[in-house]
């Protein structure tokens, strides 16, 4: 069930990340709305027995971060 719950919080965060990717001045800062929710997908995650809602949540944290560590976390 949490790991059910984990794939959901994560298909939330997807197209904030999608769309934060997009390199349009100030848009990217939407990552910073797809970081946190991918984090509570990922924490969700752990508590559960299976694997699959976690890694699909540390995809997401990967890509978010990412994005925000290379344009210095204000664009």
């Amino acid at each position: 069930m949490l790991n059910l719950l984990s794939i959901l919080i994560g298909l939330v965060a997807l197209p904030f990340a999608a769309v934060g990717i997009i390199p349009i001045p100030l848009l990217p800062l939407i990552n910073w709305i797809a970081l946190p929710i991918a984090i509570v997908g990922t924490v969700v995650g752990m508590a559960s027995r299976s694997n699959g809602g976690r890694n699909f949540n540390l995809v997401i944290v990967l890509i978010s971060g990412l994005r925000v560590m290379l344009t210095g976390g204000i664009i």
